[in-house]
């Protein structure tokens, strides 16, 4: 029986549920998320281990607010911006300080709940699902290790091989290594350096306010969706993605 006279003779019922069931269009090929504060729960704990390191070296310890502005942004950006009256030579012993502190909560880290499920929902739609953090490359190949995250991910960049947010590299490499281009690629981030490192490289973005940045600040970038928690973030993106 020909295709065409198959659909007519099934039920109206039978040919609603055989709608629904069918796979939505993707619209975007390449989805990159952030790490910290977007999938991870680990902003509060970055937080503090930014204070007790500026601390540790004689500076003047920053506020909550400025410290978590700076998560996203390569490690040593991200201390000098914190610790504006810490001087150049104690760079490298700042970044040793928040290492030690940051080390000692590494077990403390935990994925925010219904990550894990939406990556899979994700890979079964057929995106490629990349990682491009400020975190260093040693920092996130040690976490992609862990049994829950292994083979979740086709790709990452990090900010020391790469440049730290908003320049716009890594989601270009990222684009460059999947053959996508920027129309069919996403960024997903909690900070405005994610925002603007989509804007910096012609991409779509979606915020989410759950992590380091105020999503007031998200407005000026214009992201496609703004989610307070994972499960709006996951069903916006089974919608839309």
């Amino acid at each position: 029986m020909a295709a065409s006279l198959y659909l007519q003779a099934l039920p109206q019922r039978a040919l609603d549920n055989q709608v629904m069931t069918q796979p939505r269009p993707r619209r975007f090929d390449l989805i990159a998320f952030d790490w910290d504060g977007t999938l991870f729960d680990s902003t509060k704990i970055i937080v503090r281990c930014i204070q007790r390191a500026v601390v540790d070296v004689g500076g003047r310890e920053p506020t909550e607010e400025a410290a978590s502005y700076v998560i996203g942004m390569a490690l040593s950006q991200a201390l000098a911006h914190a610790a504006p009256d810490v001087p150049r030579e104690k760079h490298p012993e700042l970044g040793q300080r928040y290492r030690h502190y940051y080390a000692q909560h590494q077990d403390d880290l935990v994925l925010f709940d219904g990550v894990l499920e939406m990556l899979d929902e994700l890979r079964g739609r057929q995106h490629l699902l990349a990682v491009a953090t400020g975190k260093s490359r040693h920092g996130l190949d040690d976490a992609l290790r862990t049994v829950q995250l292994k083979g979740r991910f086709h790709g990452s960049r990090t900010a020391d091989e790469t440049a730290g947010k908003p320049h716009p590299l890594m989601l270009r490499e990222l684009m460059q290594e999947f053959g996508c281009t920027p129309q069919r690629t996403l960024m997903i981030g909690d900070t405005t350096h994610d925002l603007q490192m989509a804007v910096n490289a012609g991409c779509a973005s979606v915020g989410v306010s759950y992590g380091a940045h105020e999503p007031a600040a998200f407005d000026a970038l214009s992201p496609l969706f703004v989610a307070h928690r994972v499960s709006e973030l996951r069903a916006w993106l089974l919608e839309n993605a």
